[in-house]
């Protein structure tokens, strides 16, 4: 039934001839002499076995051009495209973008092409070891959850039977954290004292030293006090609530304010309050556009203190002190807003431990305007 037919043009094509359910089909197996008589043998061979367990070769070639045809659209770096459309909406631009310029740069060119059915604990490791060797070793366990986090989406389309990072588990080198720069307890009164006299010793901007003392006092974020906006703030029951699209676990945190903080703020509103939509910390160019995320490192320097503590830094030096003078670790971490990976738990736990917060808060400013004056809390 092998047979080699030759076209008008010059061209050779291998051909089988072959009958299956009393019906005549012809089979094509590949342009002469590109393949050759004996691999043209053999895929005569296999088709003739087909065709003895009573299956049609043709339909099988079908089928098989179909299951490609599949197996591309379900690569991992198609599912991984989709997944990431998928869950844009819930990221800021930059992180997005951060995302999948990783994934283009170390896992697409090991396996993206590769059934994301198909793929094997040990490509990924093989393609996640690569980053491991550039000494990366943080940004290999973030990979590791990005691509887990695609393997799981591919398990609930049905593209792919399970998450296989659940393998690799303890297979990479752990990461030492280094954690933020911050002051000792003994290092905060000289910066506070420095700080105090910002922008009349060192002439430095007023909104800027009273920002900074506000990040103190709260310790938040730096980004949840640069965009913090006047209709945040409750004065009567001496709130800040920020919204849960401004905080980094998507929460409602409220952050009880001493009477040192509330000080800072009736200052500021005489300074910046224009509506209540208004920043409370605009940018010096545009009162539409809030402080940049460098003005508070640049105070820093400019105070002396570069490379000895960060912005962050305040809140693990908060932290330290409150948890050494006896306050509940709970109560420490609530008012950090340090995530609560329970869903249900989560929608209420913004109040959580308000009165003991309170308390807390108060004793905080106290031991602040305390250090600041080079004294203690007793």
């Amino acid at each position: 039934g092998l047979y080699l037919e030759v076209m008008p043009s010059g061209s050779k094509y291998w051909r089988m001839k072959y009958r299956f359910n009393g019906k005549e089909s012809r089979l094509a197996f590949g342009v002469y002499p590109d393949t050759s008589l004996q691999e043209a043998r053999e895929k005569r061979r296999l088709a003739k076995k087909m065709l003895d367990n009573g299956q049609d070769p043709n339909e099988q070639k079908k089928l098989d051009k179909l299951e490609r045809k599949v197996n591309y659209e379900n690569n991992f770096e198609n599912v991984a495209r989709e997944w990431h459309a998928h869950k844009i909406h819930t990221w800021k631009p930059i992180h997005a973008a951060r995302i999948m310029r990783r994934l283009e740069a170390d896992i697409f060119p090991s396996i993206g092409r590769r059934p994301v059915k198909d793929i094997k604990p040990a490509e990924l490791l093989a393609a996640i070891r690569q980053i491991e060797a550039r000494g990366v070793n943080d940004l290999a366990h973030r990979i590791m959850q990005t691509c887990g986090q695609v393997f799981k989406y591919a398990v609930a389309t049905s593209r792919a039977e399970r998450d296989i990072t659940t393998d690799l588990k303890g297979a990479l080198q752990p990461v030492v954290s280094q954690g933020f720069a911050h002051l000792k307890e003994s290092e905060l009164p000289a910066f506070l004292k420095k700080l105090n006299v910002y922008d009349t010793k060192f002439g430095g901007n007023t909104l800027t030293k009273l920002g900074f003392k506000l990040l103190v006092l709260t310790f938040v974020r730096s980004g949840e006090i640069r965009g913090a906006k006047w209709n945040e703030v409750d004065f009567e029951k001496a709130q800040w609530r920020i919204p849960a699209e401004r905080m980094k676990m998507k929460e409602l945190h409220i952050v009880p304010l001493c009477e040192q903080s509330m000080a800072i703020l009736k200052e500021l509103h005489t300074l910046t309050y224009d509506k209540p939509t208004s920043y409370i910390f605009p940018s010096q160019q545009s009162p539409r556009r809030i402080m940049s995320e460098n003005t508070f490192l640049r105070a820093i320097a400019i105070m002396g203190f570069k490379n000895k503590t960060t912005a962050h830094g305040f809140r693990s030096t908060a932290s330290t002190v409150l948890n050494e003078n006896g306050f509940r670790s709970d109560v420490i971490e609530r008012q950090l807003a340090h995530g609560e990976r329970n869903q249900i738990r989560a929608a209420y736990n913004h109040a959580e431990y308000l009165s003991e917060r309170k308390e807390m808060m108060d004793w905080w400013g106290n031991y602040i305007a305390n250090a600041t004056r080079g004294k203690h809390v007793g």
